[in-house]
């Protein structure tokens, strides 16, 4: 036995609000890994309507790492969202057309923050949203309906809005070895036989397993 297969996408049987989401995303442009999962009991399967303003013209990514917890109605917003800034208003007039086209921003005249990139075993919480082109590290936290704008460093708890560190989970030198020993990249039988160190919190242990 080796755990929860990957391609199921309800791998609690009789408990359809979890969702492994890989096996249910079809925009290429949603990158997902294995075992990361989605709770929702309205409809955990339907896991893009989270991610907001994702027009494929842009290109911008969301890509989401290994082992991540994803709470109910958490909202991801894309690069779409963005208007120009550079002028007195923000207002898209060109959107509606009929003479107003002519106001079309160029590309390169908004604001574009690039991909929003959520690491391994990371947990975000009920209603958090993130903003365009954040970059969240391995293992952080995000705290139930926190507003992320920047980018969250490994293994640190963010919360609030705008959200703010709130401690780091670890010292240092532990978070580099965790970082070097990436657990979530071994193959699933080695995860399966070392689960009791990967869950506590002995780094020589880890970085020990066989």
């Amino acid at each position: 036995m080796y755990g929860a297969d990957p391609k199921d996408k309800h791998p609690m049987k009789g408990f359809p609000q979890i969702c492994f989401i890989q096996n249910t995303v079809s925009n290429p442009n949603i990158i997902i890994g294995d075992y990361t999962y989605y709770d929702d009991p309205e409809d955990s399967e339907n896991f893009e309507r989270n991610v907001l303003y994702h027009f494929p013209f842009i290109g911008d990514r969301l890509i989401i790492g290994k082992f991540c917890a994803l709470a109910t109605e958490i909202k991801f917003i894309m690069n779409g969202a963005n208007h120009k800034l550079s002028g007195f208003s923000t207002y898209p007039f060109d959107i509606f057309n009929n003479g107003w086209e002519k106001v079309t921003p160029q590309p390169e005249e908004l604001p574009y923050k690039g991909d929003t990139v959520i690491g391994n075993d990371v947990w975000i919480g009920y209603e958090a949203v993130i903003m365009p082109g954040v970059k969240v590290g391995d293992g952080a936290i995000i705290a139930a309906k926190s507003v992320v704008v920047g980018n969250v460093p490994p293994y640190t708890i963010v919360g609030g809005n705008p959200a703010k560190p709130i401690r780091q989970r670890f010292d240092d030198d532990v978070i580099q070895s965790l970082l070097e020993v990436a657990w979530w990249n071994w193959d699933i039988e080695k995860i399966t036989r070392n689960l009791e160190t990967i869950v506590a919190a002995d780094i020589e242990a880890l970085i020990n397993c066989k």
